[in-house]
């Protein structure tokens, strides 16, 4: 056993075993679909500058999705009720009260230069800052109490927190300050700090007027003095300002995310709170739980089968990968809900990816010698790992970028898919590169194992790989067709998008929220059952007690309304209405734009990335094919009608990075295969590599679609949809990495000088022995 081999062993170990500390110490965070939340309703209420109308409790909705994002709850729900009310629900909430407290504070901040303390100002211990404590001079004066009790007299205010960039909690332990607040401003408000604390600073030291008064809804937080060491006039640059008042870890953390936050437009007040069950029943549940373990199991039986002993320890590697990712996320206090399961899941089937490119070309190494001149099963295995690294490189880095900027840039659902998107990418580079790498390479030291091929899996060529050896087919002597091909589904696909339309879900539209009271209690599974039956398959059920369910679906009228009072009154007798709103997106516009910002923006990153690491030709023929695949799941949806909500948003988000880490791994052997003929044509080169790589394809996608098929067939309604689209989308990017993005470079190459067809006194080969057809295009 190398040193290497150890080193990986050792390191495989350790982190499987912290893994497995974590998931035995540590309880997972379930989404509002798994385990259900908290729901609070607040009421937006006139303020003296703004009306509670549905544009501003609509800008309102916008602040608290922020304020709740840094509160660290994934997945939450947060819809306009109404003209001016803000239904929220939060998965897993530990303390509802302080999230309400946090949520409802309206975060109007402001700086003032204090102008001295008022001539009756006495201290008072316990300080009252309402409105009967403040008064205002014609001056525009104010008078408030301050942090330590007493009284100052302030001027107008110089600054808003609408200048502040960003606000951060920081601990300070070295010079006992403790807990404080650190603001950066924007350019033009940075200027006007500069000012405010430069004319502050003309004042001699201890003097009132050499404090600045930053003030929290019409409480003065802070009131720090203009260190001595700045200069009249000078100022405060942005970057330098704390703000200090003995803060704990909570209270600094919570007014960082109300500044960062912003000022909510209108005050609002929590008028309800309660405990909501989960969407999803336990029948529900269960039954994704078996469909995922038979799919993930098929995936292990598969592997095995392909790869014999060294598949098996790859199917080990998947469980080591399972472990891992599982720990990460419950370490990193992601919300899992049933689609990211389901996407976990299927990153199971997508892991083995990495394997499988390392096994071919372990393989191709294997059979590259013959008889006593045959390479070495150790060797052969190396090399396969090594040859495979750029290829699993390559294309992991290209989806961490598109996770990073998901993540960076989203908010919401698609913040949370980029976290689960950058683990499953690391986890599954270790669990291949470390653990399956270290397994194999223990084996391949056995004389059984080195002298029976058959067994260890290495030693066969595999059928796909036999049959394109044989007959060698000539691909791509007519690139266009394949172009021609590609060009009429999508056609097709938009066709359904402008005769069918879009079924955009209750997430993008909107709907109409209604409680019902029972007379007798009803399961949500029944309820569920019920609903789908009267033609309501779509709608979501939840519970707040034994006799109170909510029913949300898309803005349906009365007639339909009567329908679902119907069919719950079969299950649970006397239904009364309790409640009845119309209710917003929970995806809104400024959700859905910052979404589509964060995606162009990484799709540009891979672009450039991929023509940095490849050609611009392969670059832009990778993202054409990656749009092939999004036009055309999106029309199927369309010609099928089925709903466009947040679990299809999540599918699809899936597809785009299955669709660029096939086109890498295709366009990553063209690029190794061309360089070995400088100068020469690119279609042989590209004619070989496919060849080569389909069987990596074709493995790679049976493990999914084994995966998809146990979902789809098994999990119930709850994931019929999420499997279809990644069913659809891994099917129809397993053709377009193939037959529209190698087309594409070809035809970009054909119309570079230096890369024409060259004139060679010997016809070229194709990569695997045989004359190229010369009368081909490239």
């Amino acid at each position: 056993m190398t040193r290497a081999t150890t080193v990986r062993a050792v390191l495989a170990a350790v982190v499987l075993l912290v893994s497995l500390f974590v998931t035995l110490t540590m309880s997972p965070r379930l989404g509002l679909d798994l385990q259900g939340g908290t729901r609070l309703v607040l009421q937006a209420e006139d303020s003296p500058t703004a009306k509670a109308d549905r544009e501003s409790t609509d800008r309102t909705v916008e602040v608290l999705r922020q304020r709740i994002d840094a509160l660290g709850v994934a997945e939450p729900t947060v819809t306009r009720s109404g003209e001016d009310r803000v239904l929220i629900e939060l998965p897993d909430v530990t303390d509802p009260r302080e999230a309400a407290e946090v949520l409802g504070r309206t975060a109007q901040l402001t700086f003032h230069p204090v102008l001295g303390v008022p001539d009756d100002a006495a201290p008072d211990p316990k300080p009252e800052p309402d409105s009967e404590s403040q008064s205002q001079s014609p001056s525009e004066e104010l008078v408030l109490p301050d942090e330590s009790g007493g009284r100052l007299r302030l001027g107008a205010p110089d600054l808003s927190g609408a200048g502040v960039k960003d606000a951060r909690a920081e601990f300070d332990g070295q010079r006992g300050a403790g807990w404080s607040v650190s603001l950066d401003f924007r350019d033009d408000a940075s200027r006007d700090w500069t000012r405010l604390t430069g004319e502050a600073a003309c004042h001699p030291s201890q003097d009132e007027r050499r404090r600045v008064a930053i003030v929290l809804d019409e409480k003065v937080i802070s009131s720090p003095q203009v260190s001595p060491s700045v200069t009249c006039g000078a100022g405060l640059p942005s970057g330098t300002t704390q703000i200090t008042g003995s803060f704990s870890a909570d209270e600094a953390k919570n007014l960082a995310l109300l500044i960062k936050g912003g000022a909510l437009p209108v005050p609002v007040e929590v008028v309800e709170q309660r405990t909501v069950g989960p969407t999803l029943g336990a029948e529900a549940i269960s039954a994704s739980a078996r469909a995922a373990v038979i799919g993930a199991g098929l995936t292990a039986l598969f592997i095995t089968f392909v790869y014999r002993l060294f598949g098996g320890l790859a199917a080990l590697a998947l469980a080591g990968y399972t472990l891992i990712s599982y720990a990460a996320l419950v370490a990193l206090g992601v919300t899992l809900t049933l689609p990211g399961l389901a996407g976990f899941v299927l990153a199971i089937g997508m892991a083995v990816d990495a394997n499988v490119l390392a096994f071919e070309r372990a393989r191709e190494e294997y059979a590259s010698r013959s008889g006593r001149t045959r390479r070495p099963l150790r060797s052969a295995l190396a090399a396969g790992f090594r040859n495979a690294r750029t290829a699993v490189v390559d294309s992991n880095v290209t989806t961490l970028l598109a996770a990073g900027l998901l993540f960076g840039l989203g908010s919401g659902p698609v913040k949370g898919f980029g976290v689960t998107l950058a683990i499953g990418v690391l986890v599954s580079m270790f669990s291949a590169l470390v653990i399956a790498r270290a397994l194999t390479e223990l084996a391949a030291g056995s004389r059984f194992v080195t002298d029976f091929p058959g067994v260890n899996g290495i030693g066969l060529r595999g059928r796909v790989r036999t049959y394109l050896t044989r007959r060698a087919p000539q691909l791509f002597r007519r690139s266009r067709r394949w172009l021609g091909v590609s060009t009429v589904v999508v056609a097709l696909a938009v066709l359904g998008v402008a005769l069918r339309g879009l079924n955009l879900g209750v997430e993008f539209t909107g709907g109409r929220l209604m409680e019902y009271s029972t007379s007798r209690p009803v399961g949500i599974d029944t309820a569920r059952t019920a609903l789908a039956d009267a033609g309501f398959a779509d709608a979501e059920v939840t519970t707040a007690g034994d006799r109170e369910l909510s029913v949300r679906t898309g803005d349906t009228g009365d007639q339909a309304e009567a329908a679902i009072r119907d069919a719950l009154s079969a299950e649970g007798g006397a239904t009364t209405k309790v409640r009845d709103d119309l209710i917003g997106p929970s995806l809104g516009d400024e959700l859905r734009r910052h979404a589509l910002i964060a995606l162009g923006i990484a799709v540009g990153a891979q672009l450039l990335y991929l023509a940095v690491r490849f050609r611009w030709s392969f670059a832009v023929a990778s993202v054409t094919a990656m749009v092939h695949d999004v036009v055309i799941l999106v029309g199927v949806f369309a010609w099928l009608g089925r709903p466009i909500d947040g679990i299809f948003l999540a599918a699809l988000l899936t597809v785009i990075g299955y669709s660029v880490n096939d086109s890498v791994v295709v366009f990553d052997r063209v690029r190794e295969l061309w360089a070995r003929r400088p100068g020469g044509p690119l279609l042989p080169a590209a004619r070989a590599a496919v060849l080569q790589t389909v069987p990596r394809t074709v493995n790679t996608g049976m493990g999914a679609l084994f995966i998809l098929t146990a979902l789809a067939v098994l999990g119930g309604d709850s994931l019929r949809d999420f499997a279809l689209a990644l069913l659809i989308g891994i099917c129809v990017g397993t053709y377009s990495s193939v037959f529209t993005a190698v087309p594409v470079a070809l035809e970009m190459e054909s119309r570079r000088k230096d890369s024409g067809p060259t004139r060679q006194r010997q016809r070229p080969k194709d990569g695997l022995g045989r004359p190229a057809d010369n009368g081909a295009r490239v």
